[in-house]
């Protein structure tokens, strides 16, 4: 847990991530995009990352259950081309409603490992998909990157979503 504003730290945590890999990149004329994100899970005020481990997991999934959370994705985008370096930043954030799990669902999805590892101890994409009641935003940004955030972002840095999709010669 940390009671640190969570899109705030979502998008400081991207912006960590894209820049120090930017730092290990040479970059010529060719139009370079990078992405870096990072997602956590808001309840009751507080920040939700990773659990680590099962007894984590199984007492944030007892306190999930039957209720509602915000999982905001901090996203930070960096471009480098032939006019320089140009960074965008922005926060998507998804409301998510948890279903009602009893303890025996608990015990069985945290036996599984898969909550372990990721942001809010729950994956929509995933075995966790069918604990995961409704979504009301991005789906996209509950997987881990907003598609229409970053294609509002790239915009900004005047990237057309269209010109990723084949590379230039």
């Amino acid at each position: 847990m940390v009671a640190a504003n969570p899109a705030a730290l979502v998008a400081e945590l991207a912006r960590l991530k894209a820049e120090a890999v930017d730092a290990t990149l040479g970059h010529d004329d060719r139009t370079t995009v990078l992405v870096g994100c990072d997602s956590m899970l808001e309840l009751d005020g507080e920040a939700y990352g990773k659990p680590h481990d099962p007894e984590a997991a199984a007492a944030r999934w007892r306190l999930m259950r039957g209720r509602s959370g915000v999982l905001h994705t901090g996203h930070h985008v960096v471009v480098h081309d032939a006019d320089g370096r140009r960074v965008r930043a922005g926060v998507g954030s998804t409301v998510v409603r948890f279903a009602d799990l009893t303890d025996d669902e608990v015990a069985a999805y945290v036996a599984t490992g898969e909550p372990l590892e990721v942001a809010g101890s729950f994956t929509v994409d995933g075995l966790g998909g069918p604990f995961v009641e409704s979504i009301e935003g991005d789906h996209h940004n509950v997987v881990g990157i907003s598609l229409p955030l970053l294609r509002r972002l790239l915009l900004d840095l005047g990237v057309s979503w269209p010109s990723l999709w084949s590379p230039r010669g």
